[in-house]
């Protein structure tokens, strides 16, 4: 009988593609256009409350064209990725770093999805749904050639992996 292969943690060797810092920050700056917009409106119509509303909308507007300045160039430096033909690996996170390894045996689906945004900028997201409790690992900012010919790849892998992924 033939004993499993180890899985072993590591860092996963493939980073992101390069257009994904700019996919990131597209979306930072709607996530803080959006509020900003509405306290500046609100704050312009609402005359006792303009004050403090402007004021709000003016540290938001800070607080997030600093995130967008900083956060997607950091994400770029952590997020890696790999397949290997034993499993799925995944490192992602700013503050808090999430390591996944996901066993080809326990891959149940792979999924690729392209929203607008990442239309735009030519990506695409792979989504590895697998039996764990935890849920989906997804791998952001790739390439949308790169992600179906991963979802392709893996899809090869576990139809030819032994186990029920359960």
């Amino acid at each position: 009988m033939t004993e499993p292969r180890e899985v072993r943690l590591r860092p996963p060797r493939n980073a992101v593609d390069r257009r994904a810092v700019g996919w990131w920050r597209t979306r930072s700056l709607i996530a803080t256009a959006v509020p900003v917009t509405v306290l500046a409106v609100v704050g312009a119509l609402v005359a006792p409350a303009t004050a403090w509303l402007l004021t709000a909308a003016g540290a938001v507007a800070v607080l997030g064209l600093g995130c967008t300045a900083f956060f997607p160039a950091w994400w770029f430096r952590v997020h890696r990725w790999e397949v290997t033909d034993d499993a799925v690996y995944v490192r992602t996170g700013a503050l808090w770093q999430e390591w996944r390894i996901a066993p080809m045996s326990r891959i149940q689906t792979v999924d690729t999805v392209r929203g607008p945004l990442e239309r735009a900028f030519r990506l695409a997201t792979v989504t590895v749904t697998t039996a764990s409790s935890k849920g989906a690992i997804r791998v952001e900012g790739l390439d949308h050639q790169l992600a179906a010919d991963l979802a392709e790849r893996l899809t090869a892998i576990t139809r030819a992996t032994p186990g029920d992924a359960t």
